[in-house]
């Protein structure tokens, strides 16, 4: 008998470029990451709510991971490419050149990062309009959406950089473009943040009510009039400059990009469940949310018809999923928050150098420190006294409201590790409350979720997934890949190097389960009280507001 010479595997490449770093993976055709490198990129905050970045800084590392990640692979075996990046506004001149987002007129930084919040006035402005196309971003336009920075950049900038502008990007954009020099645009990004809809395309009517009719006159040229689905293939494939700089042969398959949180989605969203005990068993995949956790976190549920869910973003017809609409969810500060509590507390010293003696991270020593004093306790009932408002920096879904600030109810004048302990497990708890809400929000609409699957950072915490679980009441699927979004960004290379059929296809073979996280259901009161607590606090919140307004 002659043995049947096995196919060589099959690779692609995943880029994901994340609020503070850029990360590579090289990820066969099963789904499983065979290398992955990361490297810093730089923020600056000029002032209280403006965060830039430099779209050179950003290429240069996403061409140094790449490199480090295909080193000593047989090139002929890397068959595509994806990008996937945060929702960031990137502006050059007409040949390309970095133009400045800022008054100092330093062009090297030339990108408004997502979290940016500098055109809050702009933003009122454009929802105070009440145009149609409002309905698709839950009735009220986030000021981390494309528009109200464009019309900051005219208001405030008009002869520095709008005049001088030849294109406006969004990140992931930008990349493909960097890629294989096509200023084609990916549906996901016109859609979700820039107003297109994949049935009518633009609106002159919106973005001449806005003021930003300039737009409309040059045919969209500069926000994109070249539109395609995340995962088509991108001109002609890599290009020898692009090809050069990332270590990578020239002409390979460069898919349309897609936003970080969508990639995130792309990569647990559609796994294969079977033989888990999973209530989304034999479910359409309409019954499960991806959760992407990071610095901020989206949820993210798809529906075979529209629905409008007051305050959560979408529906966005096939920004993820071919096919299926989208609702996004979204919660501005998490990763971010409990980073601020914790580093900001005044025991934070303390927690930092028994965490480094014992080798473990100050996340993974806090955890193993509310084992400790929890006594007979379950560790989440520690918090009864302990209420955290999590809107530190403004409501996203469902409440789209970036005027509210944290709150904190319960201090004591104690100040040791115990203190900081049960604060970092309050504002996971009040994380896990936002998305409650987010959920219950999506379900009144008509959304039927029972599974909730995670990935990103946070997903890596126990406690946070517990959480997440016991408050919810659903049952939590970690992907075996803890890079879901570097995954996701493979799919798409995978899809646009046609060695699958479709997205849904390679999401199946790709897209990977690990643990399962069951909700404790016992603790149900517990976390029931704590919800309408969670409430009241908003509710209390809007009270003090308007008490203060009426002096």
């Amino acid at each position: 008998m002659h043995s049947k010479k096995q196919a060589p595997v099959k690779y692609y490449v995943g880029i994901d470029v994340g609020s503070a770093s850029v990360r590579a993976a090289l990820v066969d055709e099963f789904g499983t990451v065979v290398a992955h490198a990361d490297q810093p990129i730089q923020i600056w905050e000029p002032q209280p709510d403006h965060y830039e970045q430099s779209s050179a800084d950003i290429w240069a590392a996403c061409c140094s991971v790449t490199k480090k990640v295909v080193c000593g692979v047989d090139a002929s075996r890397i068959r595509g490419v994806g990008f996937d990046a945060t929702c960031s506004l990137v502006v050059v001149d007409k040949q390309f050149q970095p133009l400045a987002v800022n008054c100092e007129g330093q062009n090297f930084r030339n990108v408004i990062m997502w979290m940016d919040h500098r055109a809050v006035s702009q933003v009122e402005r454009i929802n105070a309009t009440q145009h149609k196309v409002l309905n698709y971003v839950g009735g009220v336009m986030s000021v981390e959406m494309q528009p109200p920075k464009l019309l900051w950049i005219k208001e405030n900038l008009k002869e520095s950089c709008w005049e001088k502008a030849g294109y406006f990007f969004d990140l992931p954009d930008f990349l493909s473009w960097k890629a294989t020099g096509v200023t084609a645009r990916s549906l996901c990004t016109v859609v979700c943040k820039w107003t297109y809809t994949s049935g009518g395309g633009w609106d002159d009517s919106f973005w001449k009510m806005i003021g930003l009719e300039d737009l409309v006159k040059d045919k969209y040229e500069k926000i994109g009039n070249h539109v395609l689905s995340p995962g088509e293939s991108v001109g002609n494939g890599l290009t020898p400059e692009a090809a050069k700089d990332l270590g990578l042969p020239a002409g390979i398959a460069v898919a349309a990009s897609l936003i970080d949180a969508h990639a995130g989605g792309l990569g647990v969203i559609g796994a294969d469940v079977k033989g888990h005990n999973l209530p989304c068993e034999n479910q359409p995949i309409t019954s499960r949310v991806a959760m992407i956790c990071g610095t901020s976190s989206c949820h993210m549920g798809v529906s075979e018809t529209p629905i409008f869910v007051p305050g959560v973003w979408g529906p966005y017809f096939s920004a993820m999923v071919p096919g299926l609409w989208l609702n996004e969810g979204g919660q501005s500060a998490t990763g971010k928050l409990i980073d601020h509590v914790v580093r900001g507390h005044v025991a934070f010293p303390e927690l930092q150098s028994k965490a480094a003696a014992s080798a473990h991270s100050i996340y993974t020593y806090l955890n193993s420190h509310l084992d400790l004093i929890k006594k007979s306790l379950p560790v989440g009932f520690l918090t009864v006294d302990l209420h955290v408002w999590p809107d530190f920096h403004g409501n996203r879904s469902p409440l789209t409201d970036l005027t509210l600030k944290g709150m904190v109810i319960g201090l004591t004048l104690s100040r040791g590790l115990d203190e900081l302990a049960l604060i970092y497990l309050a504002t996971i708890q009040a994380i896990a409350l936002g998305t409650r809400h987010i959920l219950e929000a999506m379900e009144a609409a008509g959304h039927h979720i029972n599974t909730l699957f995670l990935c990103g950072g946070l997903s890596k915490n126990p406690l946070f997934v517990q959480m997440h679980a016991d408050i919810t009441g659903k049952p939590v699927v970690l992907s075996k890949e803890v890079e879901s979004v570097l995954v996701g960004a493979a799919i798409l290379g995978a899809c646009a190097s046609g060695d699958f059929a479709s997205i849904q296809e390679a999401m199946a073979k790709m897209g990977k389960i690990g643990r399962v996280v069951q909700p404790n259901h016992e603790h149900k009161r517990f976390y029931d009280k704590k919800y309408e607590v969670f409430l009241k606090l908003v509710e209390h919140q809007r009270e003090y507001r308007s008490i203060m307004n009426s002096c």
